[in-house]
């Protein structure tokens, strides 16, 4: 019995969502017990990314909400902020996928970067503005520059293990309609 599209769209959700748990409980290993100088990838921003310009159906909305949110709480983040920073970011991409389906991977990597670089400067500016204490603009300028580093390996990763790629011209939706 082969997969409908359906039960695709909803087995590459839960995989989404086991993913995003197994990198959340890995940050969450105290592996280190000094603070660490420098800042690593997030993954979990990366995957997201590059989901939502590949298969956009595969993550949702809600779904990316739900996971920043959580993973917000757990980290000890002001609740909520990034996962409405994140849900605009991801949205912005996904209205700009169908254009990037034909550029090369360079200009997607350059929206990619633009979109993390303007969530982390209105992340900064935001908790600036309530008098929220924030991390160093350094510290999180070194996380988005580490996550454009990792996110070429998310997407061959995704693309060669997960069969995640980009919807080709005459592929057919879900309702079997023509993209």
């Amino acid at each position: 019995m082969g997969d409908t599209p359906g039960s695709r769209i909803g087995l590459m959700r839960s995989v989404y969502l086991l993913i995003c748990t197994f990198l959340t409980f890995l940050s969450l290993l105290p592996l280190e017990t000094a603070p660490r100088n420098w800042a690593g990838p997030d993954l979990i921003l990366a995957l997201s990314c590059a989901w939502v310009l590949r298969r956009p159906e595969f993550v949702p909305a809600p779904l990316i909400a739900l996971v920043f949110l959580l993973t917000g709480l757990l980290f000890q983040m002001p609740p909520g902020l990034w996962a409405a920073l994140v849900v605009i970011g991801t949205q912005t991409l996904r209205a700009r996928a169908p254009g990037l389906r034909d550029l090369t991977f360079a200009a997607e990597w350059v929206t990619v970067a633009i979109t993390l670089l303007l969530m982390t400067l209105a992340n900064q500016v935001v908790l600036a503005v309530l008098l929220v204490d924030r991390p160093a603009l350094t510290l999180n300028l070194m996380q988005v520059f580490m996550t454009l580093a990792a996110y070429p390996v998310v997407v061959i990763a995704s693309q060669f293990l997960l069969g995640v790629r980009k919807h080709a011209p005459g592929d057919l939706d879900t309702l079997a309609s023509r993209r």
